[in-house]
């Protein structure tokens, strides 16, 4: 393969959402230890987190989101981050990350990206006209080394890579928790829906009770 084997890593409630609202103010992250039926069993998507690839795929705007373009500037940990991003990202966000990251690699179409305005030995900037994810992810295999990829992703993001036939293998962790709402984030978002014609089927892998009424599913992607 010419590209890194990649694994779609989510959190999300049992009606396929992942976040518990429809706006920026609402996040698992925050809300789910509030929930007495959630909190006790919220611990153990962490700690599969932990157990990842050491390169992790992101997008700028989750990260503006949880706050790293005002946080304190982190310690070097050993997972590498691949960011795509435009606009949501301020130079002290590419700072966090290059000093969070063992390689950081930002993908843009924006060539006035704050990024451009750092120098960091750890920082690779992937700068193109139009987004072309495959090359991109051909790009992190060749250039960087990535071999595999875990994808942490938004809804939308999400769609676009499987459109791509860019995730091999699905990988989330269901919260006993009901959220609804038609606006409310999913882990495909878009303004079209997913078909057939993208991914022909999942192969369950794997499907494992955890604690507190918490599941994990475990799929590859067939297309």
């Amino acid at each position: 393969m010419d590209r890194p084997i990649t694994t779609l890593f989510m959190l999300m409630s049992v009606d396929g959402k992942i976040s518990t609202g429809a706006t920026d103010t609402f996040d698992f992250d925050k809300d789910l230890p509030g929930v007495p039926f959630a909190q006790d069993g919220l611990h153990q998507y962490y700690e599969i987190e932990q157990t990842t690839d050491l390169w992790s795929f992101n997008t700028g705007r989750v990260q503006a989101k949880i706050g790293v373009n005002a946080a304190p500037i982190p310690k070097k940990a050993k997972v590498s981050f691949v960011l795509l991003d435009n606009h949501h990202l301020s130079q002290h966000g590419v700072e966090y990350f290059c000093s969070k990251s063992k390689e950081f690699v930002l993908l843009t179409t924006n060539r006035d990206h704050p990024a451009f305005h750092v120098q960091r030995a750890n920082l690779h900037i992937i700068c193109q006209n139009s987004l072309d994810l495959p090359a991109a992810f051909c790009k992190l295999k060749t250039d960087y080394g990535c071999e595999r990829l875990t994808l942490q992703s938004g809804g939308t993001t999400n769609t676009l890579l499987l459109r791509k036939q860019l995730i091999d293998y699905i990988d989330i962790v269901v919260a006993p928790v009901l959220v609804g709402g038609k606006d409310t984030p999913t882990v495909l978002d878009g303004t079209n829906p997913v078909t057939l014609s993208d991914v022909k089927a999942l192969r369950l892998i794997d499907c494992k009770p955890l604690q507190a009424s918490y599941l994990r599913l475990r799929y590859q992607a067939i297309y």
